[in-house]
């Protein structure tokens, strides 16, 4: 048997053994459960670890872990509320219907939709498009490169909720084309140009995840997840406008700070402009399938941004968006139903709502707040909000998904926030998730990302480590001192349900 083999056994058994683990664990001191945590709780809690282990470990794919959990604590009768009717007994049919609920959740059909509507940006190369129009514009120097990677990532973020998807599709092909004009290579020269763009594609992902609500997928879990925990979340343009400002200075700030920092060796060349208007002329004119999916995505970003004024929801809209990109055969009904990634995706957060909302089903989180309740007593709402930021975000160095993160953590986070007496909470979960996308940067495995441009190997490990951690201090810097007190500032004027 091949060590590789052995380690996905390894990892495969893993995680049943860290529940069983779990759930036994009371049991050692003659006790079903700990005190004031019913048995139930107990049982669905030991389900829930074994999915986070399995999440980040992922001997199988997400969706299939997540699938699998959701089944166990079907067959248990357990993760649906008791409703006191029949002695508190839960019917099959009850529990299924637990089970299956977040396949209904409208933040997962979003989420869906919005990759279904990235397909679009690939199939039609609108978003190839637009990335050789840009470079041609700013790629006279290599720091106006820099920008160009930057702008084209930012034009993306708010329709394909993938920073994955992105920078695989479109910015990724861009720079490894570039790069190797100067004769850049991952074994040979570094240093010269392709480590700076390296760099730059996934600083600047990372940033653009953090400034809308549908930059990365772990944005609008992050929200189901807190309203499951009891505490209210913000809309898209809610989102956006108490982001403004950081995202602002850290999208102007990437690139620059990047050049200084991590230097490339080439400053400037007329080659990558040439090259880019060559590729750019190749294209040919905007066919009409482009022409059709930029009024489209144009329409999505009004209608989301005033959603409020519309009177439409986040996920109509992008529904909407899809049947017309089909009528409009942008994207084929048949492309639609082989978008493998989108429907793994909706499998997995499905799965994952159902979960995370089990947790407050069974009482988990109403026992973990008793247990934190006068914790916080001594601690002024100011700096226990500084120090849970500070614990949220770096934990990221633990999770190899911002998913898993965010399907770990997330629950108990509301749970310590809503412990603090005199806080704000749905302002401080606010301020707690706004750097989810940024402080990615951390490692190279830190979002979804952060392995494509981690495995194209011009930035060896140490210094991948390195460079993450100096960007994710900077960002986090600016956003305590600026961001902060502009989300003071202008929540009276968000809107929160």
């Amino acid at each position: 048997m091949e060590v590789k083999d052995k380690y996905f056994f390894v990892k495969l058994i893993a995680p049943l053994v860290f529940g069983l683990m779990i759930f036994i664990l009371p049991r050692l001191w003659g006790v079903p459960s700990p005190e004031g945590c019913s048995a139930n709780a107990w049982l669905y809690f030991s389900i829930f670890m074994a999915l986070i282990l399995g999440l980040i470990l992922e001997p199988v794919p997400p969706a299939f872990i997540g699938l699998v959990a959701v089944v166990v604590a079907v067959l248990f009768k357990v993760g649906p509320k008791d409703s006191g009717i029949d002695g508190g007994v839960i019917k099959a049919a009850d529990a299924v219907n637990w089970g299956l609920s977040g396949f209904s959740n409208s933040v997962v059909w979003l989420i869906f939709a919005a990759f279904t509507i990235g397909l679009g940006f690939s199939k039609t190369g609108l978003g190839e498009r637009i990335a050789l129009y840009i470079v041609s514009k700013l790629g006279k120097s290599t720091l106006g490169l820099g920008y160009a990677i930057a702008l084209v990532d930012l034009i993306l973020a708010p329709f394909i909720p993938s920073n994955a998807a992105r920078s695989g599709g479109t910015v990724y092909p861009v720079i490894t084309s570039i790069a190797p004009m100067f004769d850049s290579y991952p074994d040979k020269n570094p240093r010269k140009i392709g480590g700076y763009l390296i760099w730059v594609g996934l600083a600047s992902a990372c940033v653009s995840s953090s400034i809308f609500l549908t930059g990365q997928a772990p944005n609008p879990l992050a929200l189901t997840q807190i309203t499951k925990g009891g505490a209210q979340v913000v809309n898209w343009i809610s989102w956006f406008l108490a982001f403004l400002p950081v995202g602002i200075i850290l999208f102007i700030l990437t690139p620059l700070l990047a050049y200084y920092i991590y230097p490339p060796e080439v400053k400037g060349s007329a080659e990558v402009l040439s090259w880019a208007k060559q590729k750019y002329q190749e294209l040919g004119k905007i066919t009409r399938p482009q022409v059709y999916m930029v009024v489209i995505a144009l329409l999505g970003l009004v209608l989301w941004v005033g959603s409020s004024v519309f009177k439409i929801n986040a996920t109509t809209t992008a529904l909407l968006m899809i049947v017309l990109m089909v009528a409009s055969k942008v994207i084929s009904w048949q492309d639609f139903l082989n978008n493998k990634p989108a429907w793994g995706t909706f499998v997995w957060f499905g799965t994952l709502v159902a979960m995370a909302g089990g947790l407050k089903n069974v009482g988990f989180l109403d026992w973990l707040a008793h247990l934190l309740e006068g914790r916080f007593d001594a601690v002024s709402p100011t700096i226990a909000m500084l120090v849970l930021l500070l614990f949220f975000s770096w934990l990221r160095y633990f999770f190899a998904s911002g998913t898993a993160y965010v399907t770990a953590v997330m629950l108990i986070f509301v749970a310590l926030v809503q412990a603090i007496p005199g806080i704000n909470v749905a302002q401080t979960l606010l301020i707690l998730i706004l750097p989810m996308g940024f402080m990615g940067i951390i490692t190279p495995y830190g979002t979804g990302c952060s392995p494509l441009w981690f495995g194209s190997h011009y930035i060896k490990g140490p210094q991948f480590f390195l460079l993450g951690g100096i960007f994710a201090a900077i960002y986090m810097i600016i956003y305590i001192v600026v961001g902060i007190p502009w989300i003071y500032f202008i929540t009276p004027y968000l809107s929160f349900s």
